[in-house]
């Protein structure tokens, strides 16, 4: 800092929000020592001169001399991050006439109102260039006259004028700008960490190669950017050509292919002469897989070649000067491996799927220059919107956009001028982007991606149990992770859920997925074997793969068992399935950790099962999920007729819930709409001869009544008879009990079978009592083990004492 009225401060990037509003955030104790309040115009001087309206800084940078200004503003001043500008307080009058013109052709209709609105409170100078953004479009224009001359500020009074031909600069831009485009580092959302490696790679060498000098080394030449499609790769090597104003060149397969022999190779060297010629540069290299891959595994002699002269040319005899190359690929297994060395690519980054914070950044950029109604949540859209990539939301913010234009187009003439007040009406709602949200799926889930179905808690009926352990296990470590890491504990791995078909493992499922607002990833088993050697273990790494770039994520195994069955069991079958559950064991428990990724796997047969799935670290939590008993059948009715309004007087629920003993949940279903059909059935028969209108009015008087529901009860039965239910309740009882409760289970379930077979006409009544008691004690949902333990022990000193007493007698 030296005199009074001016101060050096260092250049920031501005944050999302105040991008296009044309202020500066100064820190508080570079305000005092400029004497400004906010609101105060000042002149930032760089390469160039440009006034802004000043803010109060963030109290992060508070105690330093730092300014932040969105990158339209660093242009204007021609500076860049991190560079030093002078600041002063000026005076500025009110502007009577601003004249702008576009930098391209262009015919804006209603341009000069949207303007003056977006101006109006600004100062301006001739010269400055402003960017605007219209439906993902984003246009500049340039102020070339202001009266009076100097610092104006715009006005309601202010007279705006735009011309229709494009401005001229006295100045003309360096070459290869405009390739670049207009893009800042405020333009990329959520991506800050691999944004900073990329400018300590890329603007440091550019900008400050005497550092390199200084200690002795090359600087980084190359950057490997590989991620899914649409997470901003391209976006971030035109950020950096536009901030460190370099020469910038892009590169595609197709451009430098030739069907002349050593031609392809001689673009390339043009392409790198013309780097060299207008240091310092960046050569991008988009999908670099396509010019680029394994020599031996490409047949064609051209692509070798190729190979072979980048190669060359990324590190070979001659030196690059400064010219660095950044490529981007979707497959960066596909590349050659020599590139992928030191002294070509130095450094690989990897640009992943945004987090909900950097879907929020991200909402906030393409939202930026929208009308936004109040009912306009874009927090709630950044949590729901998992698996989306930048593209995605872009498009989903465009999406909704043009479904706004569509509610005013019937209010347009298309050959007259639009009227003021139906632009100024025109705004983005909540429901707008939930229109939106229906036509974009997430691109980075498009090949595992199964809709995830509108099942809530609900409507599974009962089991309330199941769904709190399920809760626990998968919406805690997501909804609170800080009490996790408080605990220094991780969550479960994964979650096998075990029981008779058509109790709801499948339907807990999806409620689960739906309720955590996860990515739902379906694995059906029969999809991933293939005859062909090696790719069904690829299916289950590529499932993983996906899993984890989408994060949160639930892939969920149905019938898990045909996947993952007992190894070494089929003697003759062929390895397939061995390999396959080799590789599952692998991603549940490797060295490649799972994280944000909760498996799920659902089974009737856990006996097949592979012992080595269900140990600690891979599906260490088993949850039963029991047939429903007469609580849980009410409930599942409950869910199924919801609709009071179509059930007749006479129909009783409790009496239906005693008469479907054995039935699972889907029987109920079935039962229901067995029992609908049949009202449906009487009333086609009865309104045969009726015409269209009085079938319709008289639809409204349908019941489902008591005659219905037993039409249905003769045609559906339950699936589970006792002998089954006690089967799959014993099943359960290795994997939910220790070995001393299962020994206090076995004992008292012989007991049971004891006390049935010396059953006779005079046994007494205490002894059928306390069967039954035991039985109710072994079978139930919550288990005693006590009174368990007490009752076998009551009805084995019953059956002992009639043999003592025979014996004696005898």
């Amino acid at each position: 800092m030296t005199n009074n009225n001016s101060i050096e401060v260092t250049v920031k990037e501005a944050a999302h929000e105040d991008v296009g509003r044309g202020i500066a955030r100064l820190s508080l104790d570079a305000m005092k020592a400029l004497n400004l309040v906010s609101g105060d115009v000042i002149e930032i001087e760089g390469r160039q001169k440009a006034a802004t309206l000043v803010w109060p800084g963030f109290p992060q940078d508070t105690g330093k001399a730092v300014l932040r200004i969105d990158g339209n503003t660093r242009g204007n001043v021609g500076a860049g991050i991190d560079d030093k500008v002078r600041i002063r307080k000026i005076e500025a009058g009110y502007a009577k006439k601003v004249v702008i013109q576009p930098t391209q052709p262009i015919r804006l209709v209603g341009g000069e109102q949207y303007l003056g609105r977006l101006l109006r409170g600004r100062p301006v100078t001739e010269g400055q260039l402003i960017r605007i953004n219209i439906l993902g479009n984003p246009l500049t224009f340039a102020v070339a006259k202001v009266l009076p001359k100097g610092v104006a500020i715009v006005t309601d009074s202010t007279e705006i004028e735009l011309k229709e031909t494009p401005y001229e600069p006295a100045k003309a831009p360096k070459r290869g700008r405009e390739i670049a485009g207009d893009i800042h580092y405020e333009d990329i959302g959520g991506l800050d960490r691999e944004l900073q490696l990329v400018r300590e790679m890329i603007e440091l060498p550019l900008r400050h190669p005497e550092l390199f000098e200084r200690l002795g080394i090359e600087p980084p030449k190359g950057v490997l950017l590989y991620g899914p499609p649409g997470t901003g790769k391209t976006l971030i090597a035109k950020a950096v050509a536009n901030e460190v104003d370099a020469h910038f060149i892009t590169l595609s397969g197709p451009e430098i292919m030739s069907k002349y022999y050593g031609e392809s190779e001689e673009r390339l060297r043009e392409v790198f002469e013309e780097a060299q010629e207008n240091a310092p540069s960046i050569i991008f290299i988009d999908e670099i897989d396509a010019i680029a891959p394994k020599r031996e595994e490409v047949k064609g002699e051209v692509e070798r070649r190729i190979v072979a002269q980048l190669l060359a040319l990324m590190d070979g005899l001659k030196s690059r000067g400064q010219v660095v190359v950044i490529a981007a690929t979707n497959l960066p297994d596909l590349i050659d491996p020599a590139l992928r060395r030191g002294g070509r690519f130095d450094r690989e980054i990897e640009i992943g799927i945004p987090d909900t914070k950097g879907r929020l950044e991200i909402f906030q950029i393409h939202t930026r220059g929208m009308p936004l109604a109040d009912d306009v949540d874009l927090e709630e859209y950044a949590r729901t919107t998992h698996g989306f990539v930048g593209a995605d939301i872009a498009l989903l913010a465009k999406e909704a956009a043009m479904h706004a234009l569509r509610r005013v187009i019937p209010q347009i003439k298309i050959e007259e001028e639009i009227p003021a007040e139906i632009i100024e009406q025109l705004r983005v709602t909540n429901e707008d982007f939930i229109e939106a949200h229906k036509h974009v799926e997430p691109s980075a889930m498009r090949e595992v991606l199964v809709e995830v179905p509108d099942v809530k808690w609900e409507d599974v009926g009962g089991l309330e149990d199941v769904k709190q352990e399920l809760s626990e296990a998968i919406e805690w470590p997501l909804k609170y992770p800080e009490a996790f890491s408080a605990l220094d504990t991780k969550p479960p791995r994964g979650i096998l859920l075990y029981g008779p078909p058509g109790t709801g493992k499948t339907l807990l499922a999806k409620a689960v997925a739906n309720e955590s607002e996860c990515n739902f990833i379906s694995v059906k088993g029969p999809e991933l074997l293939s005859k062909w050697v090696g790719e069904s273990e690829r299916g289950v790494r590529q499932i993983f793969r996906k899993a984890r770039q989408a994060a949160p994520s639930i892939i969920f195994f149905d019938e898990i068992d045909a996947l993952v069955p007992k190894r070494g069991t089929y003697m003759g079958s062929s390895h397939v399935t061995e390999s396959v559950v080799s590789q599952i064991l692998t991603e549940l428990d490797g060295l490649v950790e799972l994280k944000n990724v909760m498996v799920l796997g659902a089974t009737n047969r856990p006996d097949m099962l592979d012992e080595a799935l269900l140990r600690p670290g891979r599906l260490d939590r088993v949850i039963y999920v029991p047939p429903p008993d007469r609580e849980s059948r009410k409930k599942i009715f409950e869910v199924y007729l919801r609709n009071k309004d179509i059930l007749a007087k006479d129909v009783n629920i409790d009496e239906l819930v005693d008469r479907t003993e054995g039935y699972v949940g889907a029987d109920i279903e079935a039962l229901v709409r067995e029992a609908k059909l049949a009202a449906m059935r009487e009333f086609i028969t009865a309104m045969g001869e009726k015409s269209e209108e009085e079938r319709r009015q008289a639809i409204g008087n349908v019941r489902i009544t008591k005659k219905h529901f037993e039409e249905a009860l003769g045609r559906v039965k339950g699936t589970l008879d006792l002998e089954h239910l006690e089967d799959y309740e014993r099943q359960a009882w290795k994997f939910l009990y220790n070995q001393e409760q299962r020994s206090l289970l076995e004992e008292a379930s012989s007991m049971i079978k004891r006390a049935r077979l010396q059953e006779t006409d005079k046994t007494e009544q205490e002894v059928k009592d306390l069967t039954s008691a035991l039985k109710n004690a072994v079978y139930a949902r919550k288990k005693d083990f006590g009174e368990i333990k007490r009752l076998t022990e009551d009805l084995k000193k019953k059956l002992e004492r009639p043999m003592a007493q025979m014996g004696t007698a005898f």
